[in-house]
Order: C-alpha cells, then structure tokens, then sequence
C-alpha cells in the first residue's frame, strides 16, 4: 500500500491509519508505542517523535504484507508474531524498544532467504 494513503497533508494521520486497519486510533498508538494523547490532539500527532513511531510502524507493515497478502494480516503479524533471534518479542515491542531498522532489517534478510 502506498504511504499517501496512511497520511493527511504531508503527516501520518492516526485516523487514516485506524481506518485501513479497522482499528482504533487508540490502538494504532499503543501499536506504535505511544500513549492516546499522542493520536487524538493535532499539536501532539504532527510532532516528530509522533510521526516516526508511525512512520516506522507503517514501514514494517508495508514491507510484511505481501508475505501475507493483506495490511490485516500484516498488522495482526506485526502485533502478534513473536520475532526469532529477539527473545519473543514482537515487531511491535521492539518498535516500542526503539529497534524498527532492527525489525526492518530482519524482514529484509527472511525476504533474501536468510532465516535470522
């Protein structure tokens, strides 16, 4: 999916993002690892630390979903899928670890045949 589509006037927009998850705004925070204030008011979504936690979730989402077929499907990964070599964690804790190049990383080397 194309990043035009998660976004509103040049910034991620939760709302957008909600949407094509079917989804919460609230929840696309908690995905992103921020808190619901961070979503809901105009001054605190434009920030720069707002739009990268979006930004990189958006990437990962992106990058997994033709592996699945759907950005659902990608999403439910992203959340759920415990990651190997990370200790179990998700996609989603380590981006709220601030780790998503790590993430992005990790996509690109089982795309490439390497299992990490």
């Amino acid at each position: 999916m194309s990043l035009v589509q998660y976004a509103d006037d040049g910034f991620f927009a939760p709302r957008k993002i909600a949407n094509i998850f079917h989804t919460s705004s609230e929840d696309v925070a908690r995905s992103a690892g921020l808190g619901k204030d961070a979503v809901q008011r105009k001054d605190r979504f434009r920030s720069d630390r707002t739009q990268r936690r979006l930004r990189e979730m958006v990437e990962i989402i992106n990058k997994a979903e033709p592996r699945f077929g759907s950005v659902l499907l990608a999403y439910a990964w992203y959340r759920s899928q415990p990651l190997s070599g990370f200790s179990g964690q998700t996609a989603m804790q380590l981006v709220r670890n601030g780790r998503a190049d790590e993430v992005l990383d990790y996509i690109d080397a089982v795309d490439a045949g390497i299992h990490a």
